[in-house]
């Protein structure tokens, strides 16, 4: 067993044949990778995303990863390939009545550690107050803007906690040392 210390406070989540139980008294969560029938999982998934037909854009060449908890789905996370030692977590959506209580965190780390050859994890998301601190504290730093992102492929405008979303801002998090991650921020200066 490989052993992960959650940031979540006192529980630990131990990794065992590519599914990370988070052991909590009388609680164990799952996470597994769903290989088919994606959609099923569309509610979750148009948390985070609110467009069906940009959901459709990733989620069969992405992983999904869903997080259970006696059999019920309490977050989930597509992520895709960009490129050698680059993936994309491209949704990450947690149930409302599971929010704020570290599912999120919880997925986000086993994404970084599931895949043996990523050196870069980059995500997207709009200039959100309820965003972009998530994933600072996360490890997560500045990469780049793609301006006009939810303007012009959105069909509808996006708001997120009170703020008309326009571009997308792409964070990243990099390995410091191929032996050993580092979830340590590092400052950048942001738009």
């Amino acid at each position: 067993y490989e052993m992960l210390r959650s940031l979540v406070g006192s529980e630990m989540c131990i990794r065992d044949s590519n599914i990370y139980r988070s052991v909590i008294p009388k609680r164990t969560m799952h996470i597994r990778l769903v290989k088919s029938d994606k959609k099923r999982f569309l509610d979750l998934l148009l948390l985070a995303d609110e467009q069906e037909s940009m959901i459709d854009r990733y989620i069969e060449r992405g992983d999904l990863f869903v997080m259970e908890e006696k059999g019920e789905a309490k977050a989930v996370a597509v992520v895709t390939r960009e490129g050698q030692g680059i993936y994309e977590l491209k949704n990450l959506a947690v149930a409302p009545a599971c929010q704020r209580k570290g599912y999120g965190r919880m997925m986000v780390e086993h994404v970084w550690h599931y895949y043996a050859d990523c050196r870069t994890l980059l995500v997207g998301t709009g200039d959100s107050p309820l965003t972009l601190p998530f994933y600072r504290s996360c490890g997560f730093t500045y990469s780049h803007t793609l301006p006009d992102f939810f303007t012009r492929y959105y069909d509808h405008p996006i708001i997120e906690g009170g703020i008309l979303l326009k571009d997308m801002i792409y964070l990243k998090r990099e390995k410091q040392n191929p032996k050993r991650d580092s979830a340590v921020p590092t400052s950048d200066t942001e738009p």
